[in-house]
């Protein structure tokens, strides 16, 4: 029974990571994938309701086919309301609810969640980072949320 409780405490906390809704080729490589620009979908994991999609690099070639290449540091966001908005638990003024690697080590792609109590808006940024050095490339956008609707901060 503890066996049973723990498999499904694990199969319950997975990795949150972004759907891909599609992509576009940009470079031919001869040996191994494109270079290509993938849109994905990620759910914010607090804000029922709000999807952001995020379009970015992704690099090809030997090293995009063995996982070693690192990809561009630009990428775009755009989150939209696509249900009733709801927010079950109080959320942070400001909080990363995405990161993921985009380089064999080092780069990440990050999204962070700010609340804009005043305009009752919740705004979106996307970024990445590296461990000595990060890039100022950035893209923004925000969510409107109805003002009948609380934002319960933590």
């Amino acid at each position: 029974m503890r066996l049973l409780s723990l498999l499904v405490l694990l199969l319950s906390t997975s990795v949150l990571h972004a759907e891909e809704v599609g992509s576009v080729d940009t470079v031919f490589k001869f040996i191994g994938p494109d270079h290509k620009i993938v849109v994905e979908a990620f759910d914010d994991p607090g804000v029922a309701g709000v999807t952001c999609y995020i379009s970015r690099a992704r690099t090809g070639g030997l090293k995009g086919a063995f996982g070693v290449a690192e990809d561009k540091s630009e990428a775009s966001i755009a989150c939209r309301q696509v249900g009733p908005i709801a927010i079950p638990a109080p959320i942070r003024q400001q909080e990363e609810i995405f990161s993921e690697r985009i380089s064999l080590v080092f780069k990440r792609l990050r999204i962070v969640r700010m609340v804009d109590a005043r305009r009752h808006a919740l705004v979106y940024l996307t970024y990445s980072d590296r461990v000595i050095e990060g890039s100022p490339q950035n893209s923004v956008t925000a969510v409107a949320v109805d003002r009948a609707i609380p934002i319960p901060l933590r």
